[in-house]
């Protein structure tokens, strides 16, 4: 049998094939390649900007939102070490507990470390339904505030997984509670409380959600309508509540969950002049806006305290760099809370000053006033 093709056409359909799979090959091993995780993919920016990254906080300030469980029995040596390195003066340690739990802790603290912390007391709704469980709750607050407690933080427990006798939810707006936010009113304390969590949360879980990458990593944190409620029914009750006790001061932790949206927020605290707010853990929605993020602030400038929530020393100086510098594009220090970038709001130092120190000093009764700068 004659072929058809002379040498030199098979060599170069051979050549031919050879070349076909091999570029096949080499654009196989590069999709490959190609294919990783939205967690692994975190490039550094080339991106050639002024950098002014900070350790410690311009002023000496007050962190009124943070937790040490085990202030009781802790050595509060180390912990001193560490606030003193980030120019931290007080620490608001809002797991006070109640009672003797209470007692140990400001003991601890008055004995070893004065003038360094504070404590804030807790309720324990155990109990809620029973005939006067309000007022030997508010009583217990009393009790607590003649110990030394500076003020009252209220966990996201209630609203979420507080149940009264009959095993009902309880409402943040119950109203077998409003003896004890009518007694924090009367002694003249703060009440910081935590409601809901950010609205993502109950969004679907898909590529959409700004959250997603944490909600995969923490599966436990994801909601929907029956887990326990609506996002909005939360933050509707937490907004009665405020209401309803216009004489007590509240501290609205993680900027009420409205950090991401500033103009409602500016509704809330322009209709609510007994609200105050905080920025623990949601120093990442203002770094991304810094233009109106520095507008609000100015705005209610004594209306805003500074604070953290977790205890990570290294995570503070993201909050510095967003509170008083005018970077632009820096990275946040945790991918799965924002894969977004930040940018300064450069304040001014009289606003630096009260939302450092000077707001928190005003608003939490029994504070050294002396020694801050003016």
């Amino acid at each position: 049998m004659i072929s058809c093709f002379s040498l030199s056409q098979k060599n170069k359909l051979y050549m031919h094939k050879i070349f076909f799979f091999g570029s096949l090959m080499l654009a196989t091993a590069a999709s490959a390649q190609q294919k990783i995780d939205f967690e692994s993919y975190n490039p550094p920016s080339t991106l050639q900007v002024a950098k002014h990254p900070l350790t410690r906080a311009k002023f000496p300030f007050i962190d009124v939102h943070n937790h040490q469980n085990r202030m009781a029995a802790m050595d509060l040596n180390i912990l001193t070490t560490e606030m003193d390195k980030l120019n931290m003066r007080i620490m608001v340690n809002l797991s006070g507990g109640s009672g003797n739990q209470l007692k140990d802790a400001i003991n601890n603290g008055k004995q070893n470390k004065p003038g360094r912390f504070i404590v804030f007391a807790n309720v324990d709704f155990k109990n809620v339904g029973e005939p006067g469980w309000g007022e030997k709750a508010a009583t217990q607050l009393e009790t607590d505030v003649k110990n030394g407690a500076n003020g009252l933080k209220i966990f996201k427990s209630l609203g979420f997984s507080v149940k009264d006798i009959s095993g009902n939810r309880v409402p943040v707006d119950d109203a077998r509670l409003d003896a004890v936010w009518k007694k924090a009113g009367e002694l003249k304390i703060p009440v910081l409380i935590h409601t809901a969590d950010p609205k993502s949360f109950w969004d679907p879980l898909d590529s959409s959600n700004e959250r997603w990458l944490e909600l995969i990593i923490n599966p436990n944190r994801k909601r929907d309508a029956n887990n326990p409620v609506p996002f909005e029914t939360l933050i509707a009750e937490q907004h009665n509540l405020f209401k309803k006790h216009r004489n007590t001061t509240f501290i609205a932790a993680h900027f009420g969950w409205y950090p991401n949206d500033l103009n409602k927020l500016s509704s809330i605290l322009d209709a609510l002049p007994n609200v105050v707010v905080e920025f623990g853990a949601v120093i990442a929605e203002l770094g991304r806006q810094p233009k109106m993020a520095k507008a609000f602030f100015t705005k209610y400038q004594d209306r805003i305290l500074f604070g953290k929530d977790s205890w990570v020393p290294a995570e503070y100086p993201t909050y510095f760099r967003v509170l008083e510098t005018a970077d632009e594009y820096f990275p946040y220090h945790k991918k799965y809370h924002a894969y977004w970038a930040m940018y300064g709001m450069e304040l001014p130092d009289n606003i630096l000053k009260k939302i450092y120190y000077k707001n928190a000093l005003r608003i939490i009764p029994n504070l050294d006033k002396s020694g801050w700068p003016e």
